[in-house]
């Protein structure tokens, strides 16, 4: 049984007559009166009775005519829904993210996106680079917003959405805390919290980097993965760190943020959606370019 069957079947019943029927359907009178033969036969009942010109349905094609318009309506969706996920207005989206992220970026991008396309399910979870990395190239997330530079390549690509400078960070009270801005030089001779090489290398990379031009020495005391357990561990006494400015939006006060004197140009970080170019959902696509929209603005 095809669903060009029972769109006949429909019409014939709805119109009770063969003729305006075909007419409805832009067909022939006598192969529209077989085809109706040809879907008696394969239900082994009669749907209608046949008195000359006139027909009805019969009690098992009344039965049949509601089975019939719930199977095209259900047709009817399933058609709606693959295109509306084909053209990338449904569907779901494995979001990764750092942890930074959510100071500025999520704020903005997610109930932007989630206004313009409220039929795409949005699955959120919080991760580090390189997990998300990994699990972008297994399949596993759809899109990451990531913190750059990072060290890895591969087959994820990257489109910067938020850039951001580094700022020192500093407990309430610090000596530092008194100077508008605050040296490379001042911050080498702290105790620095570094981030970890092995979970965010890019990060690490561009702090020691920036002292490395500077040719200065800093000295890490201790290490974190995310930029929140920096600001911890800075607010707990246990040195000073180099961290995103955006951070410092809703960073507890007692920590005070500063700009850098003498940061290099090459110490640029910010946050960029990655994604696997050659399995990219159409929804996934749609949240880029919501992300690439914030970007310019």
């Amino acid at each position: 049984m095809e669903l060009r069957q029972l769109t006949q079947f429909v019409a014939v019943a709805e119109a009770l007559s063969f003729r305006r029927a075909a007419e409805r359907l832009h067909m022939a009178q006598p192969p529209l009166s077989v085809a109706i033969r040809k879907l008696e036969d394969e239900l082994g009942a009669e749907l209608f009775e046949r008195r000359g010109r006139t027909i009805r349905l019969t009690a098992a094609g009344q039965e049949a005519l509601r089975t019939a318009r719930r199977c095209l309506a259900d047709a009817a969706e399933v058609r709606a829904a693959t295109r509306s996920a084909a053209q990338g207005d449904s569907g779901r989206v494995r979001i990764g993210f750092v942890g930074s992220a959510t100071y500025s970026l999520l704020q903005r991008l997610l109930p932007l996106f989630s206004k313009r396309y409220p039929r795409i399910e949005l699955e959120l979870r919080e991760s580090t680079n390189e997990e998300m990395l990994s699990m972008l190239e297994a399949e596993r997330l759809d899109v990451g917003l990531v913190r750059v530079p990072t060290v890895r390549s591969g087959t994820v690509q990257f489109e910067v959405i938020e850039r951001d400078v580094f700022h020192a960070v500093m407990p309430k009270g610090h000596p530092l805390a008194a100077q508008r801005q605050v040296s490379l030089k001042a911050l080498a001779e702290e105790p620095l919290i570094a981030y970890a090489q092995t979970k965010v290398p890019g990060l690490q990379a561009m702090v020691m980097l920036a002292f490395q031009q500077a040719a200065l020495s800093p000295r890490p005391v201790q290490e974190a993965t995310q930029v929140q357990t920096v600001l911890c561990l800075v607010e707990s006494g246990l040195g000073v760190a180099l961290v995103p400015s955006v951070s410092a939006r809703f960073a507890s006060k007692n920590l005070v943020f500063r700009p850098v004197r003498g940061l290099p140009a090459s110490a640029s970080i910010g946050i960029a959606i990655a994604f696997h170019a050659e399995n990219e959902t159409a929804a996934a696509r749609r949240l880029r370019e919501v992300a690439r929209e914030l970007s310019h603005t």
